[in-house]
């Protein structure tokens, strides 16, 4: 048994400052930099329950992506291998999925606080 939950939408670009300038006015938030990581700019309380950040790309297309957080990475990735994803990549403790439909899935290890996990995650066998 383990859990996950939809815990992130990331904006990624390679234009990254222009593009929390844009949704941090847009959505009301202010936009800062999350300590340790540069490439993230977190746009705290634009979507409440969620993470919502932009996330600098040194390659590829602009896009959105979702980052779901499980307390069991492994069980997680192939519970949604087994759905249709295929795995990308891996960078650190994330795991990059490609679904059907051709959009980016991240499964990362729990972020969250421990009460917002415990009350949104969903309990697979």
């Amino acid at each position: 048994m383990h859990r996950s939950r939809l815990s992130t939408i990331l904006i990624d670009t390679p234009d990254a400052d222009a593009a929390a300038a844009f949704w941090s006015a847009a959505l009301g938030v202010a936009a800062r930099p999350v300590a340790g990581e540069e490439q993230f700019l977190s746009l705290a309380g634009a979507l409440p329950g969620l993470s919502t950040a932009v996330q600098r790309l040194d390659e590829g297309e602009p896009r959105i992506h979702v980052d779901i957080e499980t307390d069991d990475l492994d069980a997680e990735t192939e519970r949604l291998k087994a759905l249709g994803a295929t795995e990308v990549s891996r960078w650190l403790d994330c795991r990059t999925l490609r679904v059907p439909g051709g959009h980016i899935v991240c499964v990362i290890p729990l972020h969250s606080d421990p009460e917002t996990f415990e009350a949104a995650a969903n309990v697979w066998e």
